[in-house]
């Protein structure tokens, strides 16, 4: 995979309504979010655009260069902001997320396993570590 950016800054257009304030990326189709206040709608617009973007990276699809915010169009209820996003504790959290699993085992060993109180999910993630030669840095 070749280098990603660290961080990614693109307009947003901010609509204010009665109801709360939703906000949309010009450049990223599909790539919507919205908040009750200033405050809340920065925060879900930075949250939007990092997952958002981590998907395009991860389905390998082209990020589009942003647009210049003096070029977005935009109405008189609505301002132009540019929100940046820092993208390694993104790709970090979401690369680390746990991912369920089903496991067979016979009947003996389970109930054997269950009597000593196994923590099936650490003990095999162990075990792959173990057996792939990986230590515990996170992978991303």
């Amino acid at each position: 995979m070749h280098d990603l950016p660290s961080k990614y800054v693109y307009p947003a257009i901010f609509d204010y309504a009665e109801d709360g304030i939703s906000v949309a990326f010009p450049d990223l189709p599909g790539c919507f979010t919205c908040g009750s206040n200033d405050m809340e709608a920065l925060d879900m617009a930075k949250e939007a655009l990092g997952l958002h973007l981590w998907s395009m990276e991860e389905d390998g699809e082209e990020i589009p260069e942003p647009s210049a915010p003096l070029a977005v169009p935009h109405e008189g209820n609505q301002i132009v902001c540019l929100v940046e996003v820092w993208m390694p504790p993104i790709r970090s959290r979401l690369t680390s997320r746990s991912t369920k699993t089903t496991v067979t085992l016979p009947q003996w060993l389970k109930d054997k396993a269950d009597e000593h109180q196994v923590n099936y999910s650490q003990l095999l993630q162990n075990a792959i570590k173990t057996h792939l030669g990986l230590d515990d840095t996170p992978r991303g």
